[in-house]
């Protein structure tokens, strides 16, 4: 074997050579260790602790023992989790909002927690078990699908918006014929195929249900369109009258565009009066007619509802006088939309006569409705007797030069009306400029009055915003 040069301290040793051997002329070999990873050092050694978080971040689906570490190491665990685990794993388990926010962002564009009350766990749930909703398909689609779900968010989901429901998938005999559905009367043809998810069992089980928003049609089918698609069907109608009375914490109820016609409406306000909880009932761009509109006027003497929008309907005189009937009964009713109607000045009459004894509505949308010079007489009454109202919309009606000079009358000492909305009435410019003037000193009385005592409800600087 070669021998080194003297001095060479970085040689290897040869095997007769102890470590750092002294040879005769004094020089000595010395061992050099050549490790696998050459930039291994004690430094980078991981801490037993952090071993230990890796082990139970990789085997968290068959051991979660999150609650089991201190909150620091929950943590450090929640981070690294990735957001596909099995919602039977992290729904009772995570509760930390980071996670959550993930999972949020990761599968939807638009995420505003605002929306949910600041909580990305429960934007999560309410917009998983919306999404289930909108693409479940009757007789496709296992209803355990939706069931399952329950026990993992019936914590969390306190309002639905579901603006879909997808009628089981059928052929039709005249389909096969090329003799599709092409007027909304053939839709009858269809009704008996076009079921939707019973929201019974679901509903009834979601005991924090705050807020339901239903829309029964599709969205999307281009040129699938058929009108049986955007049926609404007495099946439909009888499952959710019952799910919606057996919700007990129900504020607020939507049902709209879903073609809801009057004995529809009779049988929910039926399962509605004397509910508990309801104070806002959305019922806009249906199909009520008069019978339909009576029904909800025995409704709202007969509930704690505030809010009722019956906007875009069918609803004549007859209509507007049973709402005007539960009005002038003992009613807890603050605002109504009739906007989009067709109650005309018999309609418009027998609410302005409810209005001189009724203490409750503060908001009244009568724009649309065909009205005339006979309403703003009654309603120049009301404006000077009735201390309730803040908001009255007669946008879009014929109220013309003596309508207008009508209201300027009873607004004459009126001191509560801070919103009048006369556009395209037909009201003299300058008769139209004095209301205004009255009405803006109203509502700047009023937003003094809530800088002065601030507990009070800010009438004037919300209209204010409105105009």
């Amino acid at each position: 074997m070669q021998q080194p040069a003297a001095g060479d301290k970085s040689t290897a040793i040869p095997p007769s050579c102890p470590p750092q051997a002294n040879l005769a002329d004094g020089s000595f070999y010395t061992r050099r260790c050549i490790t696998e990873d050459p930039s291994w050092s004690l430094v980078t050694v991981p801490h037993l602790t952090e071993l230990c978080i890796q082990h139970i971040v990789h085997n968290f689906e068959k051991n979660p023992i999150l609650n089991y570490l201190l909150p620091e190491h929950q943590r450090k665990v929640v981070d690294r989790l990735s957001t596909s685990l099995p919602l039977t794993v992290t729904a009772n388990i995570v509760s930390h909002e980071d996670y959550w926010k993930r999972c949020c962002i990761e599968r939807w564009q638009v995420c505003d927690v605002s929306n949910y009350g600041d909580s990305w766990k429960r934007m999560f749930f309410e917009r998983h078990l919306e999404n289930i909703l909108k693409f479940f398909i009757p007789s496709t689609t296992d209803p355990k699908k939706v069931l399952e779900l329950v026990p993992l968010c019936k914590g969390y989901v306190r309002k639905l918006e579901v603006d879909q429901f997808l009628p089981p998938v059928w052929v039709d005999e005249k389909e096969e014929s090329n003799d599709l559905a092409d007027t909304e009367e053939d839709a009858n043809f269809n009704e008996a195929y076009t079921h939707h998810y019973d929201l019974k069992d679901l509903i009834t089980a979601l005991p924090h249900l705050e807020e339901l928003h239903l829309t029964y049609g599709v969205k999307s089918c281009g040129m699938n369109f058929e009108w049986s698609l955007f049926n609404f069907t007495e099946q439909d109608c009888f499952s959710l009258a019952a799910a919606v009375k057996m919700c007990h914490n129900l504020k607020v109820f939507k049902l709209t565009q879903s073609k809801v016609d009057d004995d529809k409406i009779k049988l929910l306000a039926r399962n509605l009066l004397d509910h508990p909880c309801l104070l806002e009932l959305d019922l806009s761009h249906n199909l009520i007619r008069d019978n339909g509109a009576q029904a909800l006027g025995k409704l709202i003497s007969h509930s704690r509802l505030e809010t009722l929008n019956l906007c875009n309907n069918q609803i004549c005189h007859l209509g507007a006088q049973g709402l005007a009937q539960g009005l002038a009964e003992s009613s807890s009713l603050t605002s109504l939309n009739l906007r989009l109607n067709f109650v005309e000045d018999r309609g418009g009459e027998a609410i302005g006569r409810a209005l001189l004894t009724n203490t409750s509505l503060k908001s009244l949308h009568l724009g649309s409705n065909n009205l005339s010079e006979p309403t703003t007489a009654v309603f120049s009454q009301v404006l000077a007797q009735n201390t309730t109202l803040t908001s009255i919309n007669f946008s879009c009606n014929h109220l013309g030069l003596d309508g207008g000079k009508q209201l300027l009358e009873g607004l004459a000492n009126n001191k509560t009306l801070t919103k009048l909305d006369l556009r395209h009435t037909e009201v003299e410019q300058e008769t139209g400029f004095l209301i205004h003037q009255i009405v803006w000193a109203n509502r700047e009385a009023a937003r003094l009055g809530s800088l002065q005592h601030p507990t009070a409800e800010p009438l004037g600087i919300k209209c204010s915003r409105e105009q």
